[in-house]
This record gives structure tokens, sequence and C-alpha cells, in this order.
């Protein structure tokens, strides 16, 4: 077994002296407002559907938060959420395909930038042509909108919204615990305590993945496949990084808008997971890195401890 070096121990988890190692992305924020939370959450859940990782999905997506109608662009209710690929014409083709299957065809929906990057992608125009000549453009003050006739009535969405090359993926925790039930409660506070932070999403199911990857592997034209070391399953018959305690094994994945954002994001979900304590949760946590030759982004554990 590989020597884990400890960085901390904290209420009785083991903090790995590791680090989590991250890349690049580009990354936006739109607000789809509804006359309902549930209908603005309807159009969001489908708009993010299938976009886990970029590895087969072509992208990242989730939801940020739920918006009142206090702070919506239109005073509906309103969800946030925040779309990523590895550049700009990725973000873009997965924006625009994804605004037109899934909100343009949601009842009630209109959709907002929510991005104030300079840079700028297409939303609303992206679509326009899809109103077969009908679509009328409209400017209040600085703000362009296109507004699109549909058989419900109209669909109004802005014309642009800002991105930013500034975006973060991959940033992450792995949690070590004796049973499956184990690893799962702790990350499931930890998800929930990442979620009060801004500007970060958990691509995932639930936020949780159970079969983190490595980098390449033994048949060809894989580009990622089984994280070997960490399946308990296989302990004995390859280099495991997993003691005779540790039964289960699962990941939180962090995509944020800036490194700051998914740093406490990772700082929060680590509080929670050892507020929970060993018995309940994690017997140790650490991270997943490849050595530092995939992303420049590294996220040490030690540094981030709460």
């Amino acid at each position: 077994m590989p020597d884990m070096k400890t960085a901390a121990t904290i209420n009785g988890v083991v903090i790995d002296d590791t680090f989590a190692e991250a890349f690049p992305m580009s990354g936006t924020a739109i607000q789809v407002t509804a006359d309902s939370e549930k209908w603005a959450l309807e159009a969001a859940r489908s708009f993010t559907g299938f976009a886990t990782s970029v590895i087969a999905c072509g992208c990242e997506a989730g939801i940020d938060r739920i918006v009142p109608p206090a702070e919506t662009r239109d005073g509906r209710p309103g969800v946030r959420i925040l779309l990523f690929a590895m550049d700009r014409a990725g973000l873009a083709k997965q924006l625009g395909t994804r605004l037109g299957q899934c909100i343009l065809t949601s009842p009630s929906s209109a959709c907002y930038a929510d991005h104030a990057g300079e840079t700028k992608i297409d939303l609303g125009s992206a679509i326009r042509y899809f109103a077969d000549g009908w679509q009328i453009s409209k400017k209040f003050g600085d703000k362009h909108f296109w507004r699109m006739p549909v058989m419900e009535g109209e669909f109004l969405c802005e014309a642009k919204t800002g991105m930013t090359s500034d975006g973060v993926g991959g940033g992450n925790l792995l949690f070590l615990a004796r049973t499956a039930r184990q690893a799962l409660a702790a990350a499931e506070v930890a998800v929930a305590a990442m979620r009060d932070v801004p500007d970060v999403i958990m691509p995932f199911p639930g936020g949780i993945v159970r079969s983190g990857s490595k980098v390449g592997g033994k048949y060809k034209g894989m580009m990622a496949s089984t994280n070997d070391a960490y399946c308990p399953t296989l302990k004995g018959v390859t280099p495991s990084a997993l003691g005779p305690e540790i039964g289960s094994v699962l990941e939180i994945v962090i995509d944020g808008l800036s490194a700051d954002a998914v740093a406490a994001a990772m700082r929060a979900g680590l509080k929670a997971a050892v507020d929970l304590g060993p018995e309940d949760g994690a017997l140790r946590i650490g991270a997943g890195n490849y050595g530092g030759n995939l992303g420049p982004h590294h996220f040490h554990l030690k540094d981030i401890v709460p």
C-alpha cells in the first residue's frame, strides 16, 4: 500500500497530506425563471441533465441556487445554472443546444444572462431562428433581448451572456469510510455544505460520484477508467491506497467560476465531514491528483483544512 502521509487529524478524522488537481475551464451562468418554482426547476433540471463530465457529456452543468422572485430579473421564481466546457466554442455549443431543447420548450420559462464577464457568447441569439422570421429584437437600456413566438405565447431570452476563461474544473474530495453507508453519510453532509457556497456546482448525481477514474486504461481508446487504487474489492491484487479498515470510497467533484470559489467549497465540505466524525462518516478524507501533470490548480488539503 502507498505511504499516505497525514496532514492533520481533526475530530478523529484523518486528513491526507495530498492535493486535488484541477484544470482550467470556460464557464458561464444563466438565470431561468418561470411562473412557479416548480417549472423553473423543471427547466433547470432538464438543462443540466447528462452534464456530469466533459469526458463523455461535452460539458459539466448544475444548479447553483434557487433565486427568489425578489432577486430575479422579472420578479418570478428562478434558478441560477452554471455551465462549464473545455473552451469557448464548446461552451457556446452546449449552451445553445441545451437552451433550445430544454428551456425554450419548458412552459412559462424565460432566460437571462447571469454572468458579467466581458467576453460574451450567444444565448437567445443562438436560437432566435427557431422563430422562423417572427423573432423580435428588443433593447431595454444596455440589455438586448429576443422575443420568440411559441404556441404557449412568447419566449423571452436575453441575447448574450458573459463567460469566463478562469473557471476551474475537477476540484475534488475523497471520503474513505468503513462502510458504504458511512461514506455516503460523509459525502451527503459535505455536498449540503458546499451548496451554500456561491459560484460552484457538484455536477454528478446528487453531487456525488462512486466511480472515480484515473487517466487512460488498459484498453485502447479509453480516456479514463476505474481508479483501481481506491477500489476496496481490488485490495491485494493491485497497488492500493486503502488500508484494511476502508471498505468504501466516494468522491465529490467541484467546478467553479474561480479557483477561490472551488477552494471555499472544498473547505466547507471538509468541515462538514469532519464535524460528522468517523463513527458516522469518513475515517479519512483525501483528494485525487495525477502527480501535478493534468492541471495547474493544486488544492492542498493542508491549506484548506477548516
